[in-house]
């Protein structure tokens, strides 16, 4: 686990259902995806960009990429939780990571590396953070070595 991760609670929790394995008896990556997306959510709330923030003012974030590296296959009854880490931030985007793990042991199951616009949502076009929440955002840069 990175440092950051050891620090944070998790962004998503959850377990795998029987109605969620596909013909081979594990998930598929829709729903690896839905994983991802719902951390993406705790994640932001977790940054101070939930939706607190986005009806205050006006601002948003849209997905601009997304890569994602299978390790391990989930089947029904495991139990898993996604930690995050923001790794850089732009002046209009984020570039972050999340790490989906078995609950039990902490096996790395999935990674899935996002960069994410700022929106204005007026105008539906990426826009720069506003100058206290870049600084706010700074702050939580977790450095990795690549």
């Amino acid at each position: 686990m990175s440092l950051n991760e050891q620090s944070l609670e998790p962004t998503y929790v959850g377990v795998v259902y029987p109605w969620e394995a596909d013909h081979m008896g594990h998930i598929n990556i829709a729903r690896y995806a839905e994983i991802f997306d719902a951390a993406n959510w705790g994640f932001f709330a977790r940054l101070g960009l939930g939706r607190p923030y986005f009806e205050a003012s006006g601002f948003g974030m849209a997905a601009l990429t997304q890569e994602a590296t299978y390790h391990k296959e989930l089947f029904p009854g495991d139990t898993v939780a996604v930690y995050s880490d923001l790794l850089e931030l732009r002046e209009k985007t984020i570039r972050y990571r999340h790490y989906l793990r078995l609950s039990q042991d902490g096996q790395l199951v999935a990674t899935c590396e996002f960069i994410a616009a700022h929106l204005d949502r007026s105008v539906r076009r990426a826009t720069a953070f506003p100058a206290e929440v870049a600084a706010s955002l700074r702050g939580k840069v977790v450095m990795h070595p690549e």
